[in-house]
């Protein structure tokens, strides 16, 4: 419903007011009897104002076009059409929306209006940065009058929203794509049969292949070298876990860490379908959030990302104790753990690397997380006063406290991997096809 527009001073007519008045103090100083010019000057002025606003033309019709669906940190457009009568050349109107803070930092999307084929519209791009709907609640259109001393302002209640997906940009990149589609003609079979640890068949050596796989004895017999080949074993379980607590929402670069870990996590999961192996993921925070079944076709993909969707962004501490022990009561057998989380001292830590511990004993544990760029960026910054000093010593003991927790875990037989945030996706793909080389998981 489109409110009846407003006329409002300007900016113009708010100077020449302020402009006024000194000029009927000095009116009435010099003349008493004139006092009454001020007001009527004044009077004059409003008058100019009003109609100004009449004659600034009129609101037909506005339009918001918005995507009804977006994925965190990818860039969205939003368009408003509007429809004006009577309004001078030259004059630009100008648009604001409120909205939900995921879609616009401030929850305030302000665009100008342009000229073209018979309408007034314009665009602005949005990227959200955080998952969820986000809210379009109220338009606000304004544009001047022929004198810029009144604006016209009308206000529309919004009813949009804008569903905010999971970022599988990777997925849909066209080098992963390449990859998937090659594997349909042998990349993935070849990785996965002759790289594994049980035996397929003999295959006639070629230049290029492990002379330590050679069978001596087969070779003998034939004259001729041949190979042993190896077979991957397919169908390993995979859990994908998140850490939703208060470190993992900090922001990285403008997006919350549990985002760049969804992203790395979906990416490496839908390479892990098409290798037939079974995902499932698991969110905790005080307590166990979203657990998904495993799902085993490529074709069910999208019921991972939904369910990723719903990890929730939780100011408090994780409990490890309950979330991982719920996790391992659901596994029934051997599967790969990767364990996306975070920390800020060794103190918070303690709990987590108790817990993780006792996950080793029945399965393989990949310990994922992001690189603290700026806490190395403040170790290595030029010294200059006191507080720099003291800022290098802090964050130089941050940084050897959190070496000193990663090495724990890789002592209690944790993979751990630890990258920039712009690198996690590939380097945890990479860990993924290792490990499945290597035959660990099953």
């Amino acid at each position: 419903m489109i409110k009846p527009a407003a006329i409002l001073p300007s900016g113009r007519a708010v100077l020449l007011f302020a402009g006024l008045a000194p000029l009927a103090l000095v009116l009435a100083a010099a003349a008493p009897a004139a006092w009454i010019a001020a007001p009527a000057l004044g009077g004059a002025l409003l008058v100019l104002i009003l109609l100004d606003g009449l004659f600034a033309g009129s609101l037909e019709d506005v339009q918001i076009h918005t995507p009804s669906d977006s994925e965190v940190g990818e860039p969205a457009t939003l368009t408003v059409v509007a429809a004006l009568a009577r309004v001078r050349n030259g004059i630009r109107p100008d648009a604001a929306i409120a909205c939900d803070s995921r879609l616009a930092e401030g929850g305030r999307i302000a665009l100008p209006l342009t000229f073209a084929d018979g309408a007034w519209s314009g665009s602005t791009t949005i990227a959200p940065t955080r998952r969820g709907t986000g809210q379009l609640t109220r338009l606000w259109l304004r544009w001047s009058g022929p004198l810029g001393l009144a604006h016209r302002q009308a206000t529309r209640d919004l009813e949009a929203e804008v569903r905010v997906w999971p970022n599988i940009a990777p997925v849909r990149s066209p080098a992963l794509q390449i990859f998937l589609r090659d594997a349909q003609f042998g990349l993935i079979a070849r990785r996965i049969r002759g790289e594994g640890t049980e035996f397929e068949a003999l295959a006639e050596y070629e230049p290029g292949m492990d002379r330590r796989r050679i069978d001596w004895k087969s070779s003998a017999r034939h004259a001729r070298l041949f190979a042993k080949e190896y077979e991957v074993e397919r169908n390993n379980q995979i859990v994908f876990a998140f850490d939703c607590g208060q470190a993992m929402c900090e922001p990285i670069d403008g997006l919350p860490r549990i985002d760049r870990a969804v992203t790395a996590a979906l990416t490496t999961a839908y390479v892990a379908l098409k290798a037939q192996d079974r995902v499932a993921l698991f969110g905790f925070a005080a307590r166990p959030e979203v657990a998904t079944p495993f799902v085993t076709d490529s074709r069910d993909f999208v019921r991972l990302q939904r369910a990723a969707a719903g990890l929730d962004y939780h100011p408090g501490e994780p409990n490890f104790t309950l979330a991982l022990s719920t996790l391992a009561a659901r596994l029934q057998r051997r599967s790969l753990i990767v364990l996306f989380s975070d920390f800020s001292d060794p103190t918070s830590a303690e709990l987590m690397v108790e817990n993780v511990g006792r996950l080793v004993e029945r399965h393989l544990v990949l310990f994922v997380v992001m690189a603290d760029a700026e806490l190395a960026g403040l170790a290595t910054a030029t010294v200059t006063d006191m507080q720099s000093v003291a800022e290098a010593v802090t964050a130089s003991t941050l940084s050897r406290q959190r070496a000193i927790v990663l090495q724990r875990l890789r002592h209690l037989g944790v993979r751990v991997l630890e990258a920039p945030h712009d690198q996690i996706g590939t380097r945890l793909l990479d860990s993924y096809l290792a490990i499945k080389r290597e035959g660990r998981i099953g």
